[in-house]
């Protein structure tokens, strides 16, 4: 501890604390781990990191760390978790700011009291921060858009120790640059958020969830497109899919016996075994990754994929193909209805990286991509996990303008950004 730099230990008020192996990112050890309590903290923190040529990743409770690159160097992890201040709900105007230490099943807890929820239900749940730092969402994308859409305002610090806001505290900010959608998916490269503003939404008093077994892609396809041009507007569609088959579903909110009437309408276009439910199927919003993905020594691989809505069938058939080869089986679980979701891909490391660029090919055929998120050691080291990137001059010179020491997260992002 004698080591660690001054400005750095006052920066923290006394919170700084020598790195064990358990703060490594992927693989990299950093040599301290500061944690602030306050924005005024956080940028004391990253102006002595600055001053002192030391390197800084981000970190709110981890779950999303072993996304992205390895950073090319690390000397301090700076963990959020102590900005888990609720810093206001206005329930009347459906706002609300927290601190971006504050994890999402507390600030759903925070607003249910108001009959108001977050509409952001990613799978693998962590800090504020850190869903939006990664831009993660779940099946109530479809009905309020991604984290992106549903920021209002951020408080953020710059590397060099600089306090940044962007918008505000109502829904239209129509004042300059939207920084906070350019921060929102940009995992920790660019500034440290430290506080967020997000418009919320009643919690409806009904919900029913409409189901159909589906037996290859044609009918998979089928039942997705006639749910997502349904005139009932289901507030969610997902698919889960594993070895040619699987289930679409369907989430319709509302009133008690609109829903009820809306869900029946969905079942009986969806035809023979459609069945209406008051309780999500058992693989709803869980997340495919959850599974130790260096179980059994094989190369288990988590690859987030985007396609066209068009696309969801021929995806589908194209993971039911990669299934059928030797070493290799693959499952996928998304929602079709927004061309977003997650393939798991287990087997021997060889054809799992041959099955990776496979997904890769067959997502771009649709008009999407696929990156890899999670994955063993002997399968990243053969694959670019970001894949080929568009504007990445443009991304590269953002980050030289926020970041020209590459002081945060370097590596990480698209193309070693």
């Amino acid at each position: 501890m004698a080591a660690a730099p001054e400005a750095l230990l006052r920066a923290c008020d006394g919170y700084l604390t020598e790195a064990s192996d358990d703060d490594a990112v992927l693989g990299m050890a950093p040599r301290w781990v500061a944690s602030p309590g306050t924005t005024a903290q956080v940028s004391a923190v990253m102006a002595a990191a600055t001053a002192d040529g030391l390197a800084v990743v981000p970190r709110g409770t981890g779950s999303k760390l072993g996304w992205g690159n390895p950073p090319r160097r690390l000397d301090v992890v700076l963990d959020t978790t102590r900005l888990d201040t609720l810093v206001e709900h206005a329930a009347g105007d459906l706002i609300l700011v927290t601190g971006a230490g504050r994890r999402l099943t507390a600030l759903q807890d925070d607003v249910a009291g108001s009959g108001q929820r977050l509409g952001i239900d990613p799978t693998r749940s962590g800090t504020i921060g850190g869903t939006v730092a990664t831009g993660t969402s779940g099946p109530m994308r479809l009905r309020h858009g991604a984290v992106r859409d549903l920021v209002i305002g951020m408080t953020l610090v710059r590397a060099d120790g600089v306090v940044a806001k962007s918008g505000g505290k109502v829904v239209k900010n129509v004042a300059g640059y939207d920084l906070a959608k350019l921060l929102t998916g940009s995992f920790g490269t660019l500034g440290v958020i430290t506080e967020v503003a997000f418009r919320l939404h009643p919690v409806p008093p009904a919900r029913r969830w409409v189901t159909l077994a589906v037996d290859g892609p044609e009918q998979a396809q089928a039942a997705v497109q006639e749910l997502a041009h349904s005139q009932q507007a289901p507030v969610a569609v997902e698919v889960d899919w594993a070895e040619g088959r699987g289930e679409v579903s369907a989430l319709l909110e509302g009133h008690a016996d609109a829903t009820e009437d809306c869900a029946e309408t969905v079942a009986r276009g969806l035809g023979d075994g459609a069945r209406v439910d008051d309780h999500a199927p058992d693989w709803w919003g869980t997340d495919l990754g959850a599974a130790d993905l260096h179980a059994d020594g094989a190369g288990r691989t988590l690859v987030r994929t985007t396609h066209e809505i068009a696309g969801t069938g021929p995806l589908l058939g194209s993971i039911t193909s990669l299934s059928e080869a030797p070493g290799v089986s693959a499952a996928y679980r998304g929602s079709p209805a927004v061309g977003v979701g997650c393939a798991l891909l287990v087997g021997e490391v060889d054809a799992v990286v041959a099955a990776t660029e496979g997904l890769r090919a067959a997502a771009a055929a649709v008009g999407g991509a696929a990156v890899v998120l999670e994955a063993p050691d002997d399968v990243r080291a053969r694959v670019d996990v970001w894949g080929p990137a568009t504007a990445l001059d443009l991304m590269r010179s953002v980050k030289a303008r926020f970041d020209p020491e590459g002081t945060l997260a370097p590596g990480r992002f698209v193309g070693g950004i």
